[in-house]
Protein backbone atom coordinates (compact mmCIF):
# COMPACT_ATOMS: atom_id res chain seq x y z
CA UNK A 1 0.00 0.00 0.00
CA UNK A 2 1.35 3.33 -0.64
CA UNK A 3 1.41 5.98 1.94
CA UNK A 4 -0.04 9.09 1.13
CA UNK A 5 2.41 11.11 1.84
CA UNK A 6 4.47 9.51 -1.14
CA UNK A 7 0.95 10.27 -3.72
CA UNK A 8 2.41 12.35 -6.00
CA UNK A 9 6.24 12.70 -5.49
CA UNK A 10 8.36 13.58 -8.05
CA UNK A 11 11.95 12.56 -7.72
CA UNK A 12 14.71 13.19 -10.29
CA UNK A 13 17.83 11.06 -9.90
CA UNK A 14 21.17 12.42 -11.50
CA UNK A 15 23.43 9.01 -10.93
CA UNK A 16 26.19 7.83 -13.49
CA UNK A 17 25.99 4.50 -12.10
CA UNK A 18 23.48 2.07 -14.23
CA UNK A 19 23.06 -0.02 -11.69
CA UNK A 20 22.13 2.02 -8.66
CA UNK A 21 19.78 3.81 -10.98
CA UNK A 22 17.91 0.38 -12.02
CA UNK A 23 17.52 -0.20 -8.46
CA UNK A 24 15.86 2.94 -7.51
CA UNK A 25 13.94 2.81 -10.27
CA UNK A 26 12.58 -0.30 -9.15
CA UNK A 27 12.17 0.95 -5.95
CA UNK A 28 10.28 3.77 -6.63
CA UNK A 29 7.93 2.48 -8.62
CA UNK A 30 7.37 -0.32 -6.75
CA UNK A 31 6.33 2.79 -3.76
CA UNK A 32 4.44 4.57 -6.14
CA UNK A 33 6.60 7.27 -6.76
CA UNK A 34 7.49 9.53 -10.12
CA UNK A 35 10.65 8.85 -11.03
CA UNK A 36 13.13 10.45 -13.39
CA UNK A 37 16.54 9.91 -14.43
CA UNK A 38 20.02 11.27 -15.84
CA UNK A 39 23.23 9.64 -15.97
CA UNK A 40 25.40 13.20 -16.36
CA UNK A 41 26.00 16.59 -14.50
CA UNK A 42 24.81 18.50 -17.57
CA UNK A 43 21.57 16.85 -18.28
CA UNK A 44 20.02 16.20 -15.00
CA UNK A 45 20.84 20.16 -14.29
CA UNK A 46 18.88 21.03 -17.50
CA UNK A 47 16.06 18.41 -16.11
CA UNK A 48 15.96 19.88 -12.78
CA UNK A 49 15.62 23.52 -14.02
CA UNK A 50 13.11 22.69 -17.17
CA UNK A 51 10.69 20.93 -14.55
CA UNK A 52 11.90 21.12 -11.01
CA UNK A 53 10.96 18.20 -8.98
CA UNK A 54 10.27 17.74 -5.50
CA UNK A 55 13.39 16.28 -4.21
CA UNK A 56 16.25 15.99 -6.35
CA UNK A 57 19.08 12.91 -5.62
CA UNK A 58 22.09 14.14 -6.30
CA UNK A 59 25.58 11.81 -7.19
CA UNK A 60 28.29 14.05 -6.12
CA UNK A 61 30.73 12.05 -8.78
CA UNK A 62 29.11 12.73 -12.09
CA UNK A 63 31.06 12.78 -15.80
CA UNK A 64 31.45 16.26 -17.05
CA UNK A 65 29.97 18.51 -14.26
CA UNK A 66 29.75 17.27 -10.76
CA UNK A 67 27.35 17.06 -8.36
CA UNK A 68 28.52 19.90 -6.42
CA UNK A 69 28.91 22.23 -9.61
CA UNK A 70 25.41 20.87 -10.40
CA UNK A 71 23.91 21.80 -6.74
CA UNK A 72 25.78 25.22 -7.13
CA UNK A 73 24.11 26.56 -10.60
CA UNK A 74 20.58 25.06 -9.55
CA UNK A 75 20.71 27.21 -6.73
CA UNK A 76 22.03 29.98 -8.50
CA UNK A 77 19.59 29.65 -11.80
CA UNK A 78 16.07 27.76 -10.18
CA UNK A 79 13.31 30.52 -10.00
CA UNK A 80 12.49 27.83 -6.64
CA UNK A 81 14.23 26.11 -4.03
CA UNK A 82 14.87 22.51 -5.31
CA UNK A 83 15.20 20.29 -2.23
CA UNK A 84 18.70 18.36 -2.94
CA UNK A 85 20.07 15.29 -1.34
CA UNK A 86 23.40 14.22 -2.03
CA UNK A 87 24.96 10.92 -2.03
CA UNK A 88 28.43 10.09 -2.37
CA UNK A 89 31.03 7.52 -1.34
CA UNK A 90 33.16 9.77 0.84
CA UNK A 91 32.29 10.20 4.47
CA UNK A 92 35.05 12.59 5.67
CA UNK A 93 33.58 15.97 7.56
CA UNK A 94 35.11 17.75 4.98
CA UNK A 95 33.32 16.24 2.12
CA UNK A 96 30.13 16.28 3.77
CA UNK A 97 30.78 20.44 4.51
CA UNK A 98 31.48 20.91 1.19
CA UNK A 99 28.16 19.43 -0.23
CA UNK A 100 26.31 21.88 2.28
CA UNK A 101 28.45 25.13 1.24
CA UNK A 102 27.34 24.19 -2.38
CA UNK A 103 23.67 24.05 -1.30
CA UNK A 104 22.33 20.56 -0.44
CA UNK A 105 19.58 19.93 2.04
CA UNK A 106 20.85 16.33 2.91
CA UNK A 107 23.70 14.02 2.50
CA UNK A 108 23.51 9.83 1.77
CA UNK A 109 27.14 8.07 2.20
CA UNK A 110 26.88 5.05 -0.16
CA UNK A 111 26.19 2.37 0.09
CA UNK A 112 22.65 3.03 2.00
CA UNK A 113 19.89 1.04 2.89
CA UNK A 114 16.89 2.10 0.11
CA UNK A 115 14.69 2.71 3.13
CA UNK A 116 16.81 5.29 4.13
CA UNK A 117 16.84 7.32 1.25
CA UNK A 118 13.15 6.70 0.53
CA UNK A 119 12.48 8.38 4.09
CA UNK A 120 14.83 11.57 3.64
CA UNK A 121 13.23 12.11 0.41
CA UNK A 122 10.23 11.96 2.10
CA UNK A 123 11.46 14.07 5.04
CA UNK A 124 12.63 16.76 2.73
CA UNK A 125 9.64 17.01 -0.01
CA UNK A 126 7.37 17.90 3.44
CA UNK A 127 9.83 20.08 5.07
CA UNK A 128 10.08 22.33 1.75
CA UNK A 129 6.14 21.78 0.62
CA UNK A 130 4.42 23.88 2.73
CA UNK A 131 6.89 27.42 1.82
CA UNK A 132 6.70 29.38 -0.86
CA UNK A 133 8.92 29.61 -3.65
CA UNK A 134 12.60 29.89 -1.74
CA UNK A 135 11.18 29.40 1.72
CA UNK A 136 12.11 26.94 4.14
CA UNK A 137 9.32 26.69 7.36
CA UNK A 138 9.91 25.18 10.33
CA UNK A 139 6.80 25.18 12.85
CA UNK A 140 6.18 28.94 12.67
CA UNK A 141 9.44 30.03 11.65
CA UNK A 142 9.81 31.20 8.06
CA UNK A 143 13.12 32.13 6.11
CA UNK A 144 12.85 33.28 2.47
CA UNK A 145 16.11 32.51 1.12
CA UNK A 146 16.01 34.75 -1.65
CA UNK A 147 15.03 37.58 0.11
CA UNK A 148 16.54 37.19 3.44
CA UNK A 149 13.51 37.89 4.99
CA UNK A 150 13.28 35.98 8.15
CA UNK A 151 9.57 35.82 10.34
CA UNK A 152 8.94 33.68 13.35
CA UNK A 153 4.44 33.75 14.11
CA UNK A 154 4.43 36.20 11.72
CA UNK A 155 6.43 38.93 13.34
CA UNK A 156 9.82 40.11 11.44
CA UNK A 157 13.24 39.01 12.91
CA UNK A 158 15.50 41.49 13.03
CA UNK A 159 19.07 39.72 12.24
CA UNK A 160 22.88 40.59 11.86
CA UNK A 161 24.34 39.19 8.60
CA UNK A 162 26.16 35.96 10.75
CA UNK A 163 23.55 35.54 12.93
CA UNK A 164 21.30 35.06 10.18
CA UNK A 165 23.83 32.96 8.09
CA UNK A 166 23.52 30.36 11.27
CA UNK A 167 19.86 30.13 12.06
CA UNK A 168 20.14 29.26 7.58
CA UNK A 169 22.33 26.72 8.36
CA UNK A 170 20.60 24.94 11.46
CA UNK A 171 17.14 25.11 9.31
CA UNK A 172 18.62 23.94 6.72
CA UNK A 173 19.88 20.81 8.86
CA UNK A 174 17.05 20.37 10.68
CA UNK A 175 16.15 18.25 12.41
CA UNK A 176 19.83 17.16 12.63
CA UNK A 177 22.13 18.64 15.46
CA UNK A 178 25.10 20.82 14.08
CA UNK A 179 28.43 20.22 15.44
CA UNK A 180 30.24 23.36 16.56
CA UNK A 181 32.85 22.61 14.02
CA UNK A 182 30.49 22.24 11.29
CA UNK A 183 28.73 25.45 12.13
CA UNK A 184 32.09 27.59 12.11
CA UNK A 185 33.04 25.65 8.41
CA UNK A 186 29.78 26.90 6.91
CA UNK A 187 30.31 30.56 8.10
CA UNK A 188 33.92 31.42 7.96
CA UNK A 189 35.16 28.57 6.24
CA UNK A 190 39.03 27.39 6.57
CA UNK A 191 39.66 31.21 8.13
CA UNK A 192 37.58 31.05 11.68
CA UNK A 193 38.01 34.26 14.07
CA UNK A 194 40.17 33.19 16.88
CA UNK A 195 38.65 32.78 20.05
CA UNK A 196 35.16 31.45 20.14
CA UNK A 197 33.69 32.97 17.29
CA UNK A 198 30.39 31.13 17.94
CA UNK A 199 29.19 32.71 21.24
CA UNK A 200 28.25 36.09 20.57
CA UNK A 201 26.77 35.33 17.61
CA UNK A 202 24.58 32.92 19.16
CA UNK A 203 23.93 34.91 21.58
CA UNK A 204 21.96 37.62 19.34
CA UNK A 205 20.71 35.09 17.64
CA UNK A 206 18.67 33.74 20.83
CA UNK A 207 17.75 37.36 21.46
CA UNK A 208 16.14 37.54 18.29
CA UNK A 209 14.73 34.01 17.55
CA UNK A 210 13.53 32.87 21.01
CA UNK A 211 13.20 36.21 23.86
CA UNK A 212 9.75 37.57 22.46
CA UNK A 213 8.23 33.91 22.36
CA UNK A 214 6.98 31.44 24.74
CA UNK A 215 8.97 28.44 22.97
CA UNK A 216 12.45 28.27 22.58
CA UNK A 217 13.10 27.02 19.45
CA UNK A 218 17.27 27.07 19.52
CA UNK A 219 18.95 24.13 21.31
CA UNK A 220 21.91 23.45 22.58
CA UNK A 221 22.35 19.18 22.44
CA UNK A 222 24.91 19.34 25.48
CA UNK A 223 28.54 17.59 24.12
CA UNK A 224 26.95 17.87 20.36
CA UNK A 225 26.02 20.93 19.03
CA UNK A 226 23.14 22.54 18.32
CA UNK A 227 19.61 22.04 16.76
CA UNK A 228 16.39 24.15 16.12
CA UNK A 229 12.95 22.29 17.55
CA UNK A 230 9.80 23.11 15.49
CA UNK A 231 7.50 25.65 17.86
CA UNK A 232 4.43 24.31 16.69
Amino acid sequence: MVDAMQAGLRILVIEDNVVLRGNLGAMFAEQGISARFAADGRSGLQAALEDPPDVLVLDVGLPGLDGLRVCERLRAQADRHVPVLMLTARDALEDKLRGFRSGADDYLVKPFAGAELLARCLALSHRHRAGTSHALRIGTLCIDRRSGLVERDGTPLQLQQTARQLLLALAEAWPRTLTRSELVERIWGDTPPESDPLRTHLYTLRQALDRPFATPMLRTVHGVGFRLEADS
